[in-house]
């Protein structure tokens, strides 16, 4: 198993319509991770960065796209992961906070 530090675990938040919804309803984030993470991993990271209790990780893969890169050649973007984290009760994340 490949150990990694919990600033490297997790990558940044995904902030889109589906996971603003998520956190509302059921408190609820989530995150964009390492491909090598395990749930421990990132329920370690995301305890130790934002000083929350953690209730349970799910994950997803997701496939990277096909693109166009010119005229004939066709790419593709990475492939990545994202984690679903749910927090305990009284515990909350605020990503769309600003501070002014």
């Amino acid at each position: 198993m490949i150990k990694h530090h919990p600033t490297k675990v997790v990558l940044g938040p995904l902030v889109t319509d589906k996971a603003y919804k998520a956190s509302e309803k059921a408190n609820y984030a989530v995150f964009r991770v390492l491909p090598s993470a395990t749930k421990d991993q990132i329920r370690q990271a995301v305890e130790s960065l934002f000083e929350v209790k953690v209730e349970a990780v799910n994950t997803a893969n997701i496939k990277g796209k096909r693109r166009r890169v010119g005229r004939n050649t066709e790419g593709r973007t990475k492939n990545w992961k994202k984690a679903y984290i749910k927090l305990a009760e009284g515990s909350e994340i605020n990503l769309l906070e600003t501070t002014e």
